[in-house]
């Protein structure tokens, strides 16, 4: 089994669709707070992974001479837990936590006499 080139193209898988899809996404939205919104555009975003996947795994399945099958599934599990990885610490990392607003004080009864 050739596992350099299963991690050599599935790293590039990776990088490739996590990079264009987030890529785009700043592009679409220059606002970090818009990804919570499901928006199809945004969401159309999620097919340059898949994009980027299946490259990979059809780029493994040409080079290799035997067990093509196991090594092109294998070379798509690896990609898709990589990207899910690198999209979920991405989104962990870049978004903005809500500034804590605070209540104005009431005001407290004063005793006039």
């Amino acid at each position: 089994m050739r596992w350099k080139l299963l991690l050599a193209s599935s790293l590039a898988a990776t990088v490739v669709g996590m990079g264009g899809s987030l890529g785009i996404a700043y592009w679409l939205r220059a606002t970090p707070q818009r990804f919570a919104v499901l928006d199809p555009l945004l969401l159309s975003t999620l097919l340059i992974p898949l994009i980027a996947i299946t490259f990979a795994a059809i780029f493994v399945y040409r080079h290799t001479a035997r067990r093509r099958k196991l090594q092109a599934t294998l070379t798509v599990l690896l990609s898709i837990i990589l990207t899910l990885a690198a999209l979920s610490t991405s989104a962990l990392l870049l978004a903005r936590r809500a500034s804590a607003v605070r209540p104005a004080p009431t005001p407290t009864p004063r005793n006039i006499t």
